[in-house]
């Protein structure tokens, strides 16, 4: 095969833009030879049961799926009746970018709140809970938060409690999306367990996909209790996958060791350096007219930037606009980000500033 890409070209618009990394790649092949059972019946399956344990405690069990869309709307529908709904915050990645998977595919109602940073509290959750029993209304039976956020901003483990806790006592059940959950650990400094299970959690999904697997996800029952019929909806959710193992390998080569704490520390360190690269620039008068719309908490950045700039220098780095009415962007930062990119990166939005 002729490589269809230059390696060399850099940036900072996903994580998901990252390659492999080797280690994963490695297991990945290192699980290739002979057979073995389909559809999840495989020594790789099995053992990721017991690497899932290891980080969140005895009984948990993990359903590997293709990917985070399909971790979420398959999750948060096992923990609903038909008439249920979920709040979540309006930024929420199963509101603003699944396409409609959650509604449509998941047949759940989203009760979406707005939110400055990203997250929830009891207050913001109790502007949507409301209305049981009313039957002209979705019943509000499940609260989903992101950590990290989808603006980079973190719970602690302390505000997490809280809303599981506000959650049960109204006999709503907690969903986390921890697509970026490592990131989380990493800037926590504190184990998986401690703001998941620990903190009243009741289901997550783990993701892979951004911190150096090729793809995978997986649902994480926390409660037995709080999901039901995972094992059939995997199924018809088009999330079964025949040759599991190699999803499998993936994640147990992340969370076996400490892979998927290493990598994440790199890119939340990495944005912590294009943070500070951009805020010495500002203080000496060489990046101009550039101002931080969130605190820089995992492994993105965001900013606004003068009315032109994102353009010229999209022409050297990828990345989004987040909300381009008000010229805010987002960089995000990943295992294998350099330090090299980020320097070259403040350069080049020195030169665009200063001009």
């Amino acid at each position: 095969m002729t490589i269809q890409h230059d390696p060399a070209i850099r940036g900072f618009a996903s994580d998901n833009y990252s390659g492999i990394h080797p280690e994963v790649l490695a297991a990945i092949s290192e699980a290739n030879d002979g057979h073995q059972g389909a559809y999840g019946s495989d020594a790789y399956t099995a053992r990721l049961q017991e690497v899932f344990q290891e980080q969140f405690g005895d009984g948990v069990e993990a359903f590997p799926v293709f990917n985070g869309t399909g971790a979420n709307v398959t999750g948060l529908q096992s923990m609903l009746p038909r008439w249920g709904a979920v709040v979540a915050a309006s930024t929420a990645h199963i509101n603003v970018d699944e396409g409609g998977a959650p509604e449509k595919i998941g047949g759940f109602k989203l009760l979406t709140v707005p939110t400055d940073d990203g997250k929830l509290t009891p207050e913001l959750i109790d502007r949507e809970a409301w209305g049981w029993g009313d039957e002209h209304r979705a019943q509000p039976l499940v609260v989903s938060i992101t950590q990290s956020t989808e603006l980079g901003t973190l719970y602690t483990a302390e505000e997490i409690r809280a809303i599981a806790d506000h959650a049960h006592e109204r006999g709503m059940k907690l969903h986390l999306d921890g697509a970026r959950l490592s990131n989380a650990a990493a800037a926590l400094d504190l184990p998986l367990r401690a703001f998941t299970r620990d903190a009243g959690v009741d289901v997550l999904s783990f993701g892979g996909t951004k911190n150096g697997a090729m793809l995978g996800e997986a649902i994480v029952v926390l409660d037995p209790a709080a999901s039901d019929g995972l094992v059939f909806s995997r199924k018809f959710n088009m999330q079964l996958s025949s040759k599991m193992r190699f999803v499998s390998a993936q994640l147990i080569a992340l969370l076996e060791g400490d892979l998927w704490l290493r990598n994440a520390r790199h890119a939340n360190a990495m944005a912590a350096r294009l943070r500070g690269e951009i805020e010495d620039g500002i203080a000496a008068g060489s990046i101009n007219g550039v101002s931080f719309t969130q605190p820089t908490q995992s492994n993105g950045v965001f900013a606004t930037l003068p009315d032109g700039v994102a353009d010229a220098l999209r022409e050297s780095f990828r990345f989004y606009d987040w909300d381009a009415a008000r010229n805010e962007v987002r960089w995000m930062c990943s295992f294998d980000t350099h330090e090299s990119d980020v320097d070259a990166f403040v350069a080049e939005l020195s030169r665009l500033t200063s001009r």
